[in-house]
């Protein structure tokens, strides 16, 4: 039976021990920090499906980002606040009227959905700009960078409505559940396991389909793809809108996950972040988007408890160090040693040693 395959047994089996040992075995603490870096995977995944299939290099993935935890971490305020009452930092700033188009986001039904919608809107509308345009490589990628910094700056400027460098903190309740509760921790730990193990498939799907072997001919040449009578500008909004998608799927879980979300975890630099974990996981696998992510998030997180003067140093000579000794990532890197165990020695004269006899 195809369910039964070694690979789709193997992905059972860890997504099962994801799910139901680890919040077993993993202190509270640590629960949160992984399901922290579970939520960076989604991104990855989704960049890997840009980048590594469809040959997008998008450096502004934060953005996307920002506008889900944003959109859920404002509804949650909401909540707290009350019918008719502002969120603490606007107050804090003097707003005492909630602007109009905040009011839509007091009801879950809008607020959650739109953490995913909006950003796949913004990521179509911008893809269809550009890419009409034939912007592609690096000009794509500064022109997505440059909307990164953009997004940073409008969010400090706007202080009273956004809570400015500090972001939206203090999050204590979400849905009438307390976010401090170890069971609302793991509760949460489960449902990003589940987003995550969604996202993937869905990736995968798109990639093994016939619209995938579409974007990786887009990516390799998309001036033949024009030419067979296929429009590659509708190929790459469509991974682009579903990559904005997933990173807005991110930032909606993160933000209860962590208890914030500010500028800072969504500019230039944080969106070079999640694309050097597809790089040093294997770009064009997604398997080793999930890895790198996971990889480079603990090492960060690792580095600045160990070096907090120079971790940032630490974690740039990582990159470098697996991209030059690996430059298909991780994956690559263990399917290369997998060959070198496997391969069976030649003899000196060129012979294998069975056949010298």
């Amino acid at each position: 039976m195809r369910w039964l395959a070694p690979g789709r047994l193997v992905f059972l089996g860890i997504a099962a021990v994801a799910i139901f040992a680890a919040p077993q075995v993993l202190p509270n603490f640590y629960l949160s920090l992984l399901a922290k870096y579970l939520c960076f995977a989604i991104v990855a995944v989704g960049i890997d499906l840009t980048w590594g299939y469809g040959g997008m290099l998008a450096l502004g993935q934060g953005v996307f980002f920002g506008l889900g935890g944003y959109s859920v971490g404002l509804f949650l305020k909401l909540q707290e606040a009350g019918p008719h009452k502002v969120p603490d930092f606007m107050s804090w700033s003097g707003v005492d009227i909630l602007p109009w188009f905040y009011e839509p986001l007091r009801f879950g039904w809008v607020a959650l959905p739109a953490a995913i919608l909006v950003p796949a809107l913004l990521g179509a509308l911008l893809g269809a700009l550009v890419f009409r345009q034939k912007v592609r490589g690096a000009y794509f990628a500064i022109l997505t960078q440059a909307l990164a910094a953009a997004f940073v700056i409008l969010l400090i400027g706007q202080q009273a409505f956004t809570g400015g460098t500090n972001g939206i903190t203090n999050l204590h309740y979400a849905l009438g559940f307390d976010l401090n509760s170890p069971d609302v921790q793991r509760g949460l730990y489960v449902v990003t396991v589940v987003c995550l193990l969604g996202t993937f498939l869905l990736a995968r799907a798109l990639v093994k389909s016939r619209y995938g072997r579409l974007l990786i001919a887009v990516r390799d040449a998309e001036d033949r793809v024009r030419f067979l009578g296929y429009n590659p500008v509708h190929v790459k909004v469509v991974a682009f809108s579903i990559s904005a998608a997933m990173a807005g799927l991110a930032g909606a879980l993160f933000i209860p996950v962590v208890g914030i979300i500010s500028p800072a975890m969504m500019g230039i630099v944080p969106s070079f972040e999640m694309l050097a974990a597809v790089a040093v996981g294997g770009r064009g696998t997604l398997v080793g988007a999930v890895a790198g992510a996971l990889v480079l998030n603990y090492a960060r997180s690792t580095l600045s408890d160990i070096y907090p003067g120079s971790w940032t140093l630490l974690q740039g000579a990582l990159f470098i160090v697996v991209v030059l000794i690996a430059p298909t990532g991780l994956v690559g890197l263990f399917a290369w040693l997998r060959r070198q165990a496997t391969r069976i020695p030649r003899s000196p004269f060129g012979a294998r040693p069975q056949e010298a006899f």
